[in-house]
């Protein structure tokens, strides 16, 4: 079978019957999916355990009934703000990045981006000549990252396009491709011998790395494997960053589990991001900063030097501030990883959170 004949669910109908749904529940699901859409593959379906309603995997795939809970943002770290051009921003000095396509293999329900899914972005294609103009005038810029949607979502003429072009330009020190397809949807990669000779290719001309998401242990399949491990062959790096969910990996157990099977596999864990206060998805998701340092912590101490790299952070509109712990007095430090403004660049600050607060305002 080809990975173009695989199977999307996108309605409530077509799932009612799979995970035992009431027709009550189809028709609220039905609601809920007018306004946030869904789209699961089959192959990630299929990881769901159904006799398990509070199922990791299907918290992140499948609508909760309570997902209507519209407090919070839709642009939570000010992407507004930084768009240079339609499709691309430019917020840190050194890096742009491409929102190259609004489609994905997989509608995550705790995507920051919901804002844009299911939107038209062929005004963002009919931009390329436009937004590589931009990159290649701006010398300060040595990486792009070339994400979504979801980048490897893209036809193949399309990525070729970005890779010709971009590993073409010498101020630019490497390309990052933002993609959780070798996590929901690996056959896009395992089943196209034209889109693996691609990344090889131009693996040979620049440094090309991989910017995926596992956020659960039971992502880690042998298919998934299978992907990195073609990646890693090419010469291309592999990076992972997780997003600290409630009801997925919010216990330091399976975050420790998972961090060590990444580093197994070969996948340099990156960032853990605390789950960002947006519409549909705040409530549902989102960790109290006080308890999510604790889990880091200990889920930290339990990997050897390779799955201690990681950062816990939040993408905020003034840049990434690394939450780093909190002091016998309560009091929690935090500081700047990547800051928009120069001035905030490695700015250390002591704060009183609030019993249960999960985001810096």
């Amino acid at each position: 079978m080809s990975w173009k004949t695989e199977k999307f669910y996108t309605k409530a109908s077509e799932i009612k019957d799979y995970l035992g749904l009431s027709e009550e529940e189809e028709k609220q699901m039905q609601v809920i999916l007018e306004h946030f859409p869904m789209s699961v593959p089959e192959y990630y379906l299929s990881l769901i355990d159904k006799n398990d309603p509070k199922d990791p995997i299907r918290r992140m795939c499948i609508p909760s009934l309570t997902e209507t809970d519209l407090s919070g943002d839709f642009d939570t770290s000010g992407e507004a703000d930084n768009t240079v051009q339609t499709g691309l921003q430019h917020k840190y000095t050194q890096t742009a990045l491409v929102l190259s396509t609004n489609c994905c293999a997989m509608y995550c329900r705790h995507c920051f981006r919901k804002r844009l899914v299911g939107i038209d972005d062929t005004e963002t294609a009919k931009n390329f000549e436009n937004m590589m103009q931009y990159i290649g005038e701006h010398k300060e810029l040595t990486n792009v990252l070339v994400s979504g949607g979801d980048s490897l979502m893209m036809s193949n003429r399309m990525i070729r396009r970005y890779l010709e072009t971009l590993t073409a330009m010498d101020h630019l020190d490497l390309i990052r491709f933002g993609t959780r397809v070798p996590v929901v949807f690996p056959d896009r990669v395992l089943q196209d011998p034209e889109l693996q000779d691609m990344f090889r290719e131009y693996a040979d001309k620049k440094q090309l790395y991989i910017v995926t998401q596992f956020n659960h242990p039971k992502e880690l399949t042998p298919k998934a494997k299978e992907v990195i491990r073609l990646f890693l062959k090419m010469g291309i790096v592999v990076k992972n960053q997780t997003v600290l969910l409630k009801g997925v990996n919010d216990d330091p157990k399976v975050l420790g589990q998972l961090l060590r099977e990444l580093t197994a596999a070969g996948v340099v864990p990156y960032y853990i991001f605390q789950c960002r206060p947006v519409r549909g998805v705040k409530n549902q998701f989102q960790v109290p900063l006080e308890k999510g340092v604790r889990i880091v912590d200990e889920a930290k101490n339990m990997q050897n030097g390779q799955g201690k790299c990681i950062r816990y952070c939040m993408s905020t509109p003034r840049g990434k501030i690394e939450i780093l712990g909190q002091l016998p007095d309560g009091k929690m430090l935090f500081k700047f990883n990547q800051a928009k403004d120069p001035a905030d660049a490695a700015k250390i600050m002591m704060l009183d959170l609030e019993p249960g607060q999960c985001w810096l305002s």
